[in-house]
């Protein structure tokens, strides 16, 4: 039986590493054994940005609620209560949406937590 070398198969390997690599400055971009370690290390920070943006927005769209309440006349701890109480179930995202986007809509509803909390 014939001897089977497994240069393609590093080939492809090295070469998948290497063009992920690309655009990397140096030897990164250059040698397989430190573009390896980069590649790596970048696959690891695009993992972690990526639940990094997550936190990132929520808290964007808090500060964004917050600020609309306060104009309202609430804190954004009493103006979640309140919803709460109300039975609004509406995400943070489409609060702050209406924060920006829809001051009357946002309006009613601080509207509608101060009765239910009685402030």
């Amino acid at each position: 039986m014939a001897r089977i070398k497994g240069a393609v198969n590093a080939k492809k390997k090295k070469n998948k590493v290497l063009k992920l690599a690309k655009g990397y400055r140096g030897a990164r971009s250059k040698q397989y054994r430190i573009a390896k370690q980069s590649v790596m290390r970048a696959l690891n920070s695009a993992f972690a940005g990526r639940k990094q943006k997550k936190r990132d927005m929520r808290a964007l769209w808090i500060a964004r609620i917050n600020a609309a309440a306060r104009i309202n006349g609430l804190s954004y701890s009493k103006l979640m209560h309140g919803l709460k109480l109300a039975e609004i179930d509406i995400n943070r995202k489409m609060l702050a949406d209406m924060a920006v986007n829809d001051e009357a809509g946002f309006k009613s509803l601080a509207e509608i937590a101060k009765e239910k909390i009685g402030a």
